[in-house]
């Protein structure tokens, strides 16, 4: 049954998913609202399949902030960043730059407003980075980033990357740190039914001290583990 469950998951979602992406690409000269609605129908689409074909329940504990905030949550798998568009509202999510360079997926995310992190480009593309993201937050738009970089096993604690420190100081919003357990169902070619539950954080303050912001938010976004 799970077999026959991820094969019709594949088909449904990446074969008809493409769809959805074309979607998103023909709506960018409409502007914005157009968009955004197609990219949350792409997301949202992923939750359905992932429900109603894999079995996976999502399970939300605590609430989303009525503000501005920076997410920082937990990455386990390929699920919490596709489905960011369902989670939150209009998310900017902080992705790595090789992503852009996705055919026809990387031009609908950059005008929707993703900030990809050219890693090798150092202050230079910090400060292109904070100023992008100051903009869409005053635009009221949450910003998302996934402070450890790259996904980290289920159980496993990985240090935060120093990036991380810089953009919380450097922006100066509140951090909302998200606790996320996929990575059991999901981070695997044949996945698995059960609950992913998301946990949502108590808000942390702007202007804490770089070690204190990095304990507190790698205690909160492993609380899952």
């Amino acid at each position: 049954m799970i077999v026959i469950r991820n094969i019709l998951f594949y088909i449904a979602f990446y074969g008809i998913g493409m769809l959805y992406v074309l979607g998103c690409v023909l709506a960018i000269p409409f502007g914005a609202g157009p968009l955004r609605s197609a990219v949350a129908a792409w997301s949202n689409y992923h939750r359905a399949c992932v429900r109603h074909l894999l079995g996976i329940k999502i399970m939300i504990e605590g609430d989303h902030a009525n503000e501005p905030v920076f997410y920082a949550v937990r990455h386990e798998s390929f699920f919490e960043a596709i489905d960011a568009p369902a989670m939150y509202e209009t998310p900017v999510t902080f992705a790595k730059h090789e992503l852009s360079l996705i055919p026809g997926w990387g031009r609908a995310a950059k005008a929707y407003g993703m900030i990809f992190v050219e890693r090798d480009q150092g202050a230079r593309a910090l400060r292109k980075m904070v100023a992008a993201a100051r903009e869409y937050s005053k635009a009221g738009r949450p910003l998302v980033i996934y402070p450890e970089g790259t996904r980290t096993g289920h159980g496993e604690t990985a240090k935060l990357q120093a990036g991380f420190a810089g953009l919380y100081k450097l922006i100066g919003l509140p951090v909302v740190p998200v606790a996320v357990n996929s990575g059991p169902l999901y981070h695997r070619f044949w996945k698995r039914p059960g609950t992913i539950t998301y946990r949502i954080g108590e808000k942390i303050p702007p202007g804490l001290p770089r070690a204190e912001i990095e304990a507190r938010v790698t205690d909160a976004i492993n609380a899952l583990n």
